[in-house]
């Protein structure tokens, strides 16, 4: 909900930051990495409640995982591996950081955590899924009313999971009543994507309301 925002802002930063970077011979993939290891740190001290560090360390990798995109972008060398990798350290890091809090007090967070990682599933498995979907279609950049994948304006982007995270560590002791409401945020984006992409996908095939499975029908008679 916020992305739209702080992306205007954020960006120009980002993008002088990666000039630097680039000068210095640092490349994408090493800030995606670097960051990602730094990320995970805050697994082992959230579950020791040095929350204070945890913040740092996730602060720093949502500074990385901005500038390793500005960086890309800045050498041209963008690509779907780099992508992939991205995201999908992203996804293991914000799981990671949810466990750690479930393990700084087990009776206390387990069942919070367990629910916001519950709802991440939800809101992972929307955007990965429309992403293959739209792909099939050349949709990799669709301007319809009915968005989905990170192009559907939602409750729960990427500006309102650093926020959380940074809430979470600066007033631990309210993690359960936190995390039940920022699932019950994700979970709404989540139904908002899944409608929202399917009837996307319902229209790019010509208003047929064929399903995946009609999808993955077709796709056995296509060329590997």
């Amino acid at each position: 909900m916020l992305d739209k925002w702080t992306n205007a802002w954020v960006a120009p930063v980002l993008a002088r930051c990666a000039i630097g970077l680039g000068r210095r011979g640092v490349t994408p993939t090493q800030l995606t990495v670097g960051g990602f290891a730094i990320g995970m740190l805050a697994l082992p001290l959230l579950a020791y409640q040095a929350y204070g560090l945890a913040l740092m360390a996730i602060v720093l990798n949502r500074v990385c995982d901005g500038l390793d995109g500005a960086l890309a972008r800045h050498l041209q060398c963008q690509s779907d591996a780099g992508g992939f990798l991205d995201i999908a350290l992203d996804f293991v890091f914000y799981a990671a950081v949810v466990l750690g809090f479930a393990l700084a007090d087990p009776a206390q967070n387990a069942l919070p955590a367990a629910l916001l990682l519950f709802a991440f599933m939800g809101t992972g498995a929307s955007f990965l899924a429309f992403a293959i979907a739209a792909t099939r279609h050349g949709l990799e950049r669709p301007h319809f009313e009915h968005k989905a994948f990170y192009y559907l304006d939602g409750l729960t982007e990427g500006t309102e999971t650093i926020i959380a995270f940074v809430v979470f560590c600066l007033w631990p002791a309210y993690f359960p009543w936190l995390a039940g409401c920022f699932a019950l945020a994700c979970l709404l984006t989540a139904a908002m994507r899944i409608g929202g992409g399917y009837r996307a996908l319902s229209s790019a095939e010509g208003g047929s309301g064929g399903s995946f499975a009609k999808g993955a029908d077709a796709s056995r008679d296509e060329p590997r």
